[in-house]
């Protein structure tokens, strides 16, 4: 028996390739409904410059890429200042590390190869290949992807690492009207599904929520009629951060298994991830 959506109205969060997940959603015999939780990336000009002067003046013993995005971000920014080959030579002559499959893939594209990647896509993934280096005395810098990374950067820290950071890009909100009509809709039960494809869409729309005194009826809707669903694991586990008591997720991170994954659940054939169960060790379930 096919796996579809017959007749579920499911939310799509984030901006990026949303009319594709929203064709798919229909193909399926859902309905989407365009929901973004998240603004327009924008790039920090001035602030990328400066971080890659600091990075060819002092080069680090450790390089840390955490997106494909922010990776061609920079080399655009290199490439625009004229410094894109040495630059590149100063990462061939450090230690690579890269969290994510997409990461990883971008790095080859520059014939770059990471001594360190993630076992299965999250920052703890990450940590744990980091944890078989010596990082006593050494000097990181830390590429990461529209937010702060507090738990790499402590660990890091907490290691003997001297850690700098480079903010390539960040996300912002989306126009207040239209986390008004999300939330609105997850509350009054006009959706059954609410789809995330990243962590700052969580937090936008769980911002937005206690700002309006709603975040309590926000957790009534997940916990009941309306089910969340994360693209991958690093998003299911800062809805779990947030509080929400179950996710459905892909083993794989891709838009396409989300939907499947989604449609499974409604079929009865699988059981959403809670914040007690974490995936098994052979679920790689990445972003």
């Amino acid at each position: 028996m096919a796996r579809r959506l017959e007749g579920k109205r499911v939310a799509i969060t984030g901006p990026r390739r949303s009319e594709e997940l929203g064709k798919l959603v229909e193909n399926m015999g859902g309905i989407p409904l365009y929901r973004p939780a998240q603004g327009t990336v924008l790039l920090e000009d001035l602030d990328l410059r400066n971080g890659l002067v600091a990075w060819a003046s002092h080069p680090p013993d450790w390089s840390i890429f955490t997106t494909g995005m922010g990776i061609d971000a920079l080399f655009d920014m290199a490439e625009d200042m004229g410094v894109a080959e040495d630059w590149l030579n100063i990462l061939q002559n450090s230690s690579i590390a890269a969290r994510g499959y997409k990461t990883a893939n971008v790095l080859k594209k520059r014939g770059l190869t990471p001594i360190v990647r993630d076992d299965d896509g999250s920052t703890e993934g990450l940590i744990r290949g980091l944890a078989e280096h010596d990082f006593q005395g050494k000097d990181v810098i830390l590429q990461l992807h529209g937010d702060p990374a507090p738990r790499l950067v402590s660990w890091l820290e907490e290691q003997g690492a001297s850690c700098r950071q480079i903010l390539p890009y960040r996300h912002i909100a989306p126009p207040r009207e239209e986390l008004d009509l999300l939330l609105a809709d997850l509350i009054e039960g006009r959706l059954d599904a609410v789809t995330f494809t990243s962590g700052p869409q969580v937090r936008f729309l769980m911002e937005h929520a206690a700002g309006q005194g709603k975040r309590e009826a926000l957790m009534d809707a997940l916990q009941g009629p309306v089910i969340a669903v994360a693209v991958g694991k690093v998003t299911a586990q800062g809805l779990f951060e947030a509080g929400v008591p179950r996710v459905v997720a892909p083993r794989e991170e891709r838009m396409g298994s989300m939907m499947v994954e989604l449609a499974k659940y409604y079929a009865g054939e699988t059981e959403p991830l809670t914040g007690e169960r974490k995936p098994a060790p052979d679920e790689k379930i990445g972003e």
